[in-house]
């Protein structure tokens, strides 16, 4: 059970805190439910049922600083995840977004990212389901090292491919949309 004043992470939704825990009634269904309010969009506020395992589960403590440094130096030598069959990929990038694993989340937008970068050089665009896999798992990456490093959203990708660039194990001469997704 997560306290109310927590930070979490919550699906797509990003980093969120637990404002209160309140009694509702929706559909004719009374029960208890989270209430999150996601930091980077005031004017959002999302309801939880903890009598539903399956929301609860796609909620997640934020990681520590410590844990995200950790990653950014792992990330470059785990294994992509893309996958030819279409279908079978938005099921997988779907249930990916849905977990908010950071490790995952960062595997999808370098696999995605690289991706692109070839497409680009046939002269062809990212499908736009994948496109937007990429923009919901980096905005939830971008929220979640915001807000344990305290920097803006916008700096994050500067911030990670800095790191990158001299962790190791990332090979020299890449860059974040180098170093960190370099291979």
């Amino acid at each position: 059970m997560f306290e109310v004043g927590s930070t979490v992470l919550y699906g797509s939704d990003g980093v969120c805190t637990i404002q209160n825990i309140t009694h509702k009634e929706v559909g004719g269904v009374s029960g208890e439910y989270y209430v999150l309010e996601p930091v980077y969009q005031k004017k959002s506020t999302v309801f939880v049922p903890l009598d539903n395992e399956r929301l609860i589960g796609r909620m997640r403590n934020i990681l520590s600083a410590d844990e995200l440094l950790d990653l950014i130096k792992t990330i470059p030598e785990e294994p992509l995840v893309w996958i030819e069959d279409e279908g079978e990929r938005k099921q997988t990038y779907k249930e990916i977004i849905s977990r908010g694993d950071c490790t995952e989340l960062m595997q999808l937008v370098r696999t995605l990212y690289l991706h692109k970068e070839k497409q680009i050089e046939r002269g062809k665009k990212l499908h736009a389901c994948d496109d937007r896999f990429l923009k919901t798992a980096e905005k939830m990456i971008n929220d979640e090292f915001a807000m344990v490093l305290h920097i803006d959203p916008d700096q994050v990708p500067d911030f990670i491919s800095k790191r990158a660039e001299t962790a190791e194990p990332v090979r020299a001469g890449r860059g974040l949309r180098r170093g960190f997704l370099a291979r």
